[in-house]
């Protein structure tokens, strides 16, 4: 694989970014920075749900090089509740951390939600609020883990921005190859695992056949 990305989705329920407590941004952080001690590829922290502050805290204290986000910037009502962007007190604190160098990779119209809020806004318009908003690359997802975008979501999204574009859920051998075709990358995690369930461990011989799949379409 190309980079890792290290999530606290064993947290599950997820709490609200206020909620978090710093416990989250300290175990992320030790357990990170023994990956990247171990593993020369780009690594990523994502802390659930939407909190880009301790992702940024872990990303810091690892050596991470990005972090994901799920909400950047707007609204929405997700399985937590009310959900808003944090992007812009979380680009303070990356300021405030002297981190300016970890990247933010944002959601558009993002999974485990509803978009009523901004209903009155198209997909176009809020993929280009993540680069009004300082945004480094853009995910598009499915309706929840295991569910990928579709073509049509993808290609409404790569036609509002420049930014790198990433398939960030329900990719698969199945899909891999269409999914790259359309896109600078993919983040996947469930179908590497046993049975395709995402808590199962990480299984290498399929992670292997995704790999050889992935390349054809490199």
């Amino acid at each position: 694989m190309h980079g890792l990305i290290v999530e606290n989705h064993g947290d599950i329920p997820f709490s609200k970014p206020e909620d978090i407590g710093p416990e989250t941004a300290a175990f992320l952080a030790v357990v990170s920075r023994r990956i990247r001690d171990r593993f020369d590829v780009p690594l990523g922290i994502n802390v659930l749900a939407n909190a880009p502050i301790p992702a940024f805290a872990a990303a810091a204290a690892s050596g991470a090089s990005f972090i994901r986000v799920n909400q950047w910037a707007n609204a929405y009502v997700a399985n937590e509740g009310f959900m808003e962007g944090r992007a812009a007190e979380a680009m303070r604190y990356r300021s405030a951390l002297r981190a300016e160098h970890i990247k933010v990779f944002a959601d558009s119209h993002v999974k485990h939600g509803a978009h009523a809020i901004t209903a009155d806004r198209t997909i176009v318009e809020l993929t280009r609020d993540l680069a009004f908003f300082d945004a480094d690359c853009v995910i598009a997802t499915g309706q929840r883990t295991g569910n990928s975008a579709t073509t049509d979501e993808i290609t409404e999204i790569a036609s509002a921005t420049q930014l790198p574009l990433l398939v960030g859920s329900g990719v698969s051998e199945d899909n891999v190859v269409e999914i790259l075709g359309l896109t600078n990358g993919v983040i996947v995690a469930s179908s590497l695992k046993e049975d395709g369930v995402w808590w199962n461990p990480v299984e290498a011989a399929r992670v292997k056949s995704f790999v050889s799949r992935a390349s054809e379409g490199l």
